[in-house]
């Protein structure tokens, strides 16, 4: 087995362990008010710092280029309503336009 189906594996592993660590240790407890606020803020922040740093992120320097425009059009999509698949497509879509015309 190569070290990078090692590190594939070890990550696997301890993400199921991390994921059974919340049922195992709290059981039928629920977590206080501020503590479920919090948790309930981690994914859609975790995934805001993904998209910013994938958009803006090159190189260790900030790069303003046709992956803005068509973040933007998928945020407003998802802002009015649609799917987000919907909205991954008009993303993709005003990309690949804005990359054709420059």
């Amino acid at each position: 087995m190569s070290d990078v189906w090692i590190v594939v594996v070890v990550v696997g592993v301890a993400t199921v362990l991390f994921k059974a660590a919340g049922p195992v240790f709290l059981g039928r407890r629920s977590l206080p008010a501020r503590v479920q606020a919090v948790v309930e803020l981690l994914a859609p922040v975790m995934l805001t710092a993904l998209v910013v740093t994938q958009t803006f992120g090159s190189d260790g320097s900030i790069t303003v280029d046709a992956r803005l425009p068509g973040v933007a059009a998928g945020a407003l999509a998802v802002w009015r309503g649609l799917p987000i698949v919907a909205a991954m497509v008009i993303a993709a879509v005003v990309t690949a336009l804005v990359r054709v015309v420059a």
